[in-house]
C-alpha cells in the first residue's frame, strides 16, 4: 500500500511576529516543528506501510529550513521525503497550497491512500486536505479517528462527529484527514536517525510541477487578509485571600463595581 503523507512546518511558539507591511508571519529566527496533527498522520501511513507493504513517502511545502520536518518524519519510519521549494510558492495560501501539493502528488503517480493532519496550528482553517481532494477529484473523509478495513480497493473508516462518529466506506485512492485520536505517534528510534540523517531529500520547484504560475504563490492566492494582529495581553487576575465572610463581601463589591450584579 503506497500512501502519502502532507505535513506541514510550523512556528512551536505562540509568541509570532507579525510582518505589518505583508500581514504574514514572520517564520525566520522562530523554531520550528511539525505541525502536531501532521504526527498522527505520519504514524498512521508508517502502519499502512508496516501492514500491508508498500511505500510511506512525505511531502511539504515550505522553504529550505523545512527539510529538518521532513528528515524527522524519515526518522519515524517514512521511507522518502520531498519538499516542494521555490520564491514562487510565497505567500500561497490555503488555495495554492492545494494545488501546488496536488501537483506534487500528481508527479509522485501511483499511490493508494493520501494522510493529513485535521489542520495546522498556525491557520487552523483544516481546508488543505480536502482541497487537494478537489484538484485531484478524489474521495475525500475528513476527521478520521479510524481506519477500520481496508480490502479491495476499499476502505472503511470512522470518523469523529460533534455527537459520535460516522462509519463510511470510501473507494481507493483517496484522501483522508486524521485527528489525534487515531494513534499514538511512536518516537524515533537511533536506526530511524540514522538514517534521517543520511537520507537524500527531493527538492521540487515549480518548474518540476509544471505549475500554472498564476494559480501558485500571492497571484494564486484570492485570500485577502485586511489586517492581522495580535490581541492585547489581559491584565493578571486578583486572587482574593482572608476568611469566608471577607472574601465574600470583597467578592460581591468588586462584582457591583464592574456592573455584574
Amino acid at each position: 500500500m503506497d500512501v502519502i503523507v502532507c505535513i506541514k512546518q510550523v512556528p512551536a511558539t505562540t509568541q509570532v511576529k507579525i510582518n505589518p507591511v505583508t500581514n504574514t508571519l514572520i517564520r525566520e529566527g522562530v523554531e520550528s516543528i511539525i505541525n502536531p496533527f501532521d504526527l498522527y498522520a505520519i504514524e498512521e501511513g508508517v502502519r499502512l506501510k508496516e501492514k500491508f507493504g508498500g511505500k510511506a513517502t512525505v511531502i511539504s511545502m515550505g522553504p529550505p529550513q523545512a527539510e529538518a520536518a521532513l528528515r524527522e518524519a524519515i526518522s519515524l519510519g517514512v521511507d522518502e521525503a520531498i519538499l516542494l521549494s521555490d520564491r514562487n510558492f510565497g505567500g500561497s495560501d490555503t488555495l495554492a497550497t492545494s494545488y501546488t501539493l496536488a501537483r506534487a502528488i500528481k508527479r509522485i503517480g501511483e499511490f493508494d491512500l493520501v494522510i493529513c493532519g485535521k489542520q495546522a496550528i498556525d491557520g487552523d482553517t483544516a481546508q488543505v486536505g480536502p482541497g487537494i481532494a478537489e484538484e485531484l477529484k478524489l474521495p475525500c473523509v475528513t476527521y478520521v479517528k479510524k481506519i477500520s478495513e481496508v480490502k479491495d480497493g476499499k476502505m472503511v473508516v470512522e470518523r469523529m462527529m460533534e455527537t459520535g462518529w460516522q462509519i463510511v466506506e470510501m473507494e481507493l485512492p483517496g484522501i483522508i484527514t486524521v485527528v489525534k485520536e487515531i494513534n499514538e505517534p511512536r518516537l524515533p528510534s537511533l536506526r530511524g536517525k540514522m538514517r534521517a540523517r543520511k537520507a537524500e531529500i527531493l527538492i521540487w520547484n515549480a518548474s518540476d510541477l509544471a505549475c500554472e504560475m498564476d494559480r501558485i504563490g500571492q497571484p494564486g492566492s484570492p485570500t485577502v487578509v485586511k489586517r492581522i494582529f495580535a490581541p492585547p495581553q489581559k491584565p493578571a487576575g486578583k486572587i482574593l485571600q482572608g476568611d469566608i465572610d471577607a472574601v465574600s463581601q470583597e467578592l460581591a463589591d468588586e462584582l457591583k463595581r464592574l456592573g455584574i450584579i
